[in-house]
């Protein structure tokens, strides 16, 4: 169960980005969208990390838009540099990364996983 869920997801179409929305406000994840592009160099050198941090955080969702499949969802969210990288939860924006930045990354996952968890508890005491 967790091998299934520690992957990139990717999106290419309107209609598989609009359920995978749905489904992570639905579970209040934080979720990580790659906004990527094919011809991008960056893209695909940070590519196998962002699958390493999928793996090491099962509890994210971490989402692949293609820019160039995708336009309208790139124009939607204002994208405007590849890659770029949106941290959302409950649909609302929370962080955003532009570049390769492994480190920057991964210290962004862990600033909103931890957020999360301490509002959970705080709400739930």
């Amino acid at each position: 169960m967790a091998a299934e869920e520690a992957q990139v997801i990717a999106c290419h179409t309107l209609q598989a980005w609009n359920e995978q929305l749905q489904l992570c406000n639905q579970f209040k994840n934080l979720v990580v969208v790659d906004f990527t592009a094919s011809w991008c160099g960056p893209c695909r050198f940070i590519a196998p990390f962002l699958a390493e941090l999928a793996k090491k955080f099962p509890s994210v969702t971490f989402l692949k838009v293609d820019v160039d499949e995708l336009k309208d969802v790139a124009a939607d969210w204002a994208v405007e540099a590849m890659p770029t990288f949106m941290f959302l939860r409950e649909g609302k924006i929370l962080d955003k990364v532009v570049g390769a930045k492994k480190d920057e990354l991964q210290q962004t996952v862990l600033k909103h996983m931890a957020a999360a968890s301490t509002t959970t508890t705080t709400t739930s005491a």
